[in-house]
């Protein structure tokens, strides 16, 4: 029997590894969303699976017994493709979501309903930092009046969408100091994330607080129906129960 991981955090790196050192038979899969990837312990597909014709193609192929969704808090296509498919094929599937970001008493945070939505806080004029990736830039395309600065860590493959922006290349991880220094350099008055939690990447908003920082906190999608747990010992446990 073969357990699959949907990894692509730090923390489906460290399920997979784990359950793998126990025995498990496991296959990570990685959306091939980063160019270079971190090397995972296990046995690893890159890419997508041609839609649901191909995810249900390959739990078949590779007699999947379980799934554990451990993807990003944003990756929501993939997470709600994969419950409804094995609901639909009665493999189990857990759904690991590492607990959401809370602000501080001395944070200036501003929660926002989506990417769009910064345009209804952010002033013009504003130099606007986006931690927020690649895939949804264009959706920033309503503040032209702001510099738009959007660090990703792959090298860009064409031109900034919009005229007032533009590209900072950067590969994680990043300390406190050095997201102090960025931001001073830049002069940054917004920053923009997604509310992805855990700890690989708060030290931005570390830098924010000490900076007092204006911060645009995007909320998550609602995780898909079905079971969810937010602790690594849930999920590894689950993980062992399943394998």
């Amino acid at each position: 029997m073969t357990l699959l991981v949907l990894s692509g955090t730090s923390e489906g790196r460290e399920i997979a590894a784990t359950l793998h050192a126990r025995g498990i038979k496991v296959i990570a899969s990685l959306a091939g969303a980063t160019r270079s990837p971190r090397a995972q312990d296990v046995p690893t597909r890159i890419g997508g699976f041609g839609g649901d014709e191909g995810f249900e193609t390959f739990l078949k192929g590779h007699a999947i017994m379980a799934v554990l969704d451990a993807t990003h808090p944003f990756a929501h296509h993939i997470s709600a493709r994969s419950a409804a498919i094995c609901t639909r094929l009665q493999i189990p599937y857990c759904h690991y979501l590492r607990p959401a970001w809370t602000p501080r008493a001395s944070d200036n945070w501003t929660m926002l309903k989506s990417e769009r939505d910064a345009a209804n806080y952010i002033p013009d004029g504003a130099r606007v930092f986006l931690a927020t990736g690649r895939k949804t830039l264009e959706q920033f395309d309503n503040l032209p009046n702001c510099r738009v600065i959007c660090r990703q860590i792959d090298p860009p493959e064409g031109a900034f969408p919009f005229a007032n922006g533009e590209f900072l290349v950067g590969r994680p991880p990043f300390s406190i100091e050095d997201e102090i220094a960025l931001f001073k350099s830049l002069e940054i008055d917004w920053l923009i994330v997604k509310n992805a939690g855990g700890s690989a990447s708060f030290s931005k908003l570390d830098a924010a607080r000490t900076l007092g920082l204006n911060v645009g906190m995007i909320a998550r999608p609602a995780p898909p129906d079905g079971l969810c747990v937010s602790m690594l010992k849930q999920a590894i446990t689950w993980g062992l129960a399943h394998g």
